[in-house]
């Protein structure tokens, strides 16, 4: 097993509709927000984690691939492979990208060795620079607050008014992968397919409401352009 090279996938995520992705709040700010979005400290800037699209990626080729039924809800693992059929090649695939949990020593020599180290590293998303210089030059914020109740079925009243916090739509991230090739391998395949379930799903909160809707654009493989690539993916 030989690692011939580390491959960069660079691109920009723009957001089609607004994004929440929560940092959690234990503390009650007067007039604050009730659920705000996650800000990189030094800058205060909201950002993607790498966390959020590699959960929510793998997340959704493995509904894709039809193995969330053999691990009883949880993420797929070398032991499960035993378990699959016609899913295993994709299950094997979901594995090298994304990685497993050990089971304490207890994995089977045959299966580590054939799924190998994870390919797939993810880096956290910052704005595009240009697109906080252009909210900057029109004096418009970097999140919006959106406003949000329940309404009493019959009264026609509404109740229990919170307010979410967002990166608005038209936002754009920077996006970075790093992709391992072993052994002349081409794992380029199920990662745009990942990428366009993303597109197809969401990022973050609420995505049954509307939120999240992204786009991934300018996507570029050690410099070389594959945006065709991902819109030819067909599902």
């Amino acid at each position: 097993m030989k690692l011939d090279k580390i491959a960069k996938i660079t691109g920009r995520i723009e957001l089609v509709s607004g994004l929440h992705i929560g940092a959690g709040n234990s503390e009650m700010h007067i007039g604050g927000t009730d659920n705000p979005v996650i800000k990189n400290p030094v800058t205060n800037q909201p950002y993607i984690p790498g966390s959020s699209l590699k959960g929510k990626m793998r997340s959704l080729m493995e509904w894709h691939a039809g193995v969330v039924g053999v691990t009883d809800g949880k993420p797929l693992a070398l032991k499960h492979l035993k378990e699959l059929n016609g899913e295993r090649a994709c299950g094997v695939e979901i594995l090298r990208l994304f990685g497993y949990a050990p089971s304490g020593g207890n994995d089977d020599p045959e299966l580590v060795s054939e799924v190998g180290p994870t390919r797939l590293a993810f880096w956290d998303c910052n704005l595009d620079p240009a697109w906080v210089q252009e909210m900057k030059d029109n004096n418009l914020l970097l999140t919006e607050v959106k406003m949000e109740n329940a309404i009493d079925r019959i009264k026609g009243t509404a109740e229990n008014p919170r307010n979410t916090e967002r990166v608005p739509a038209g936002a754009r991230f920077d996006f970075r992968l790093t992709l391992k090739v072993i052994d002349g391998e081409d794992l380029l395949e199920p990662v745009l397919r990942g990428l366009k379930l993303v597109e197809l799903s969401g990022l973050g909160g609420s995505i049954s409401r509307g939120y999240g809707k992204v786009r991934f654009t300018d996507l570029q493989l050690d410099g070389e352009p594959i945006q065709d690539r991902l819109s030819q993916v067909e599902l």
